[in-house]
């Protein structure tokens, strides 16, 4: 079974773990709707790959750590497309969870869904309590403050914001806790992985922002041209489109190099090197460069 099916029949155990208790049908609908269907599960992948790479003597924990990551970024998601951050009425090619279930229901499934990710890595954690604190902490680390996904979002509330500290923490953050709490799980020193985590973080983000500006909400699956109706800061608006472009290649090219001498080196330059052309297709990029010229071709000659 891949890395990926594996992660979401874990999350499937889980949801059903706590559906099975009882509690508010429709919370725990709304807990499910942002959760399954899922994205690319790239956090959990990049988590369990460092794992393995450091030899995985527990795979319990390490899936206990990169469900907890999983759980924390759909929670961060369904905060993420309220009214009073994105108004956002899809996510994944389907309704976000405000617009499925009512605003309400939308902040308890977030802070349902961070909960539930503690739990999940505190049930793990059986055969290695001993990493048990070192790997929450990491997790913990990614989510809080100052630092945390929850500092990210809290950024777009300040009048003035450094970009390269916005996007470390709004993305970087749990890519970073991914591939730190990989290797604490399996005993492994986290800060060798942190350049990985940092770079892969930060170029997700700038990814996210190449595509607000020339990817389409259908392919997509959520709405796009947001940095500039928010008036939010992206790496297109502060370097421009092929800036952007640019820099985006140099942190994938980063994160392949910092990549350790270790038994899962390939695959994770493998994994490194895939999600890089599904974030930003080079075919996507040729594509509109060609409709920019066109179009300023049409321009002039008018």
């Amino acid at each position: 079974m891949s890395p990926k099916l594996l992660i979401e029949h874990a999350l499937e155990e889980v949801l059903k773990s706590f559906e099975n208790q009882g509690g508010p049908e429709s919370l725990n609908k709304a807990i499910r709707h942002a959760v399954i269907p899922g994205g690319a599960r790239i956090r959990p992948q990049l988590c369990l790959a460092v794992a393995f790479a450091c030899g995985n003597d527990d795979p319990k924990l390490a899936m206990g750590a990169a469900v907890a990551l999983e759980l924390m970024h759909c929670g961060s998601l369904v905060h993420d497309d309220l009214p009073c951050f994105d108004n956002a009425e899809l996510r994944r090619g389907i309704p976000s969870v405000h617009a499925a279930y009512g605003e309400r229901l939308a902040v308890l499934a977030g802070d349902a869904l961070i909960v539930m990710a503690f739990e999940a890595l505190l049930h793990s954690a059986e055969d290695s309590l001993n990493r048990l604190a070192p790997v929450m902490k990491i997790v913990a680390q990614g989510v809080g403050v100052p630092n945390g996904i929850i500092a990210g979002q809290a950024w777009e509330c300040e009048p003035k914001v450094n970009l390269r500290t916005y996007q470390k923490a709004k993305t970087g953050a749990l890519f970073s806790a991914a591939t730190s709490a990989g290797a604490s799980a399996a005993g492994s020193n986290p800060l060798v992985w942190a350049t990985l985590g940092d770079s892969l973080g930060e170029a997700y983000q700038v990814a996210d922002d190449i595509r607000d500006v020339i990817g389409d909400m259908q392919s997509l699956g959520k709405p796009v041209g947001k940095d500039i109706e928010l008036d939010r800061p992206s790496a297109t608006r502060q370097l421009g489109l092929d800036g952007a472009v640019e820099y985006f290649d140099e942190l994938v090219a980063r994160a392949i190099h910092s990549i350790p001498e270790c038994p899962g080196q390939d695959m994770l330059k493998k994994l490194v090197l895939s999600e890089s052309e599904r974030l930003v297709p080079n075919a996507l990029y040729d594509r509109v460069q060609k409709e920019l010229v066109q179009k300023s071709n049409k321009t002039s000659t008018v």
